[in-house]
């Protein structure tokens, strides 16, 4: 693989991307919620 200090900062910008997904994913779902809601 690469050398073991990128895989580190690889892992840590993953783990950044995962937890802003879990927060976004959610959110966003409830927006187009109610965006369908008012339309409707």
């Amino acid at each position: 693989m690469g050398n073991p200090q990128d895989m580190k900062a690889a892992e840590g910008t993953y783990a950044g991307f995962i937890s802003l997904l879990k927060w976004s994913v959610p959110l966003i779902a409830l927006l187009v919620a109610i965006i369908v809601i008012l339309i409707s």
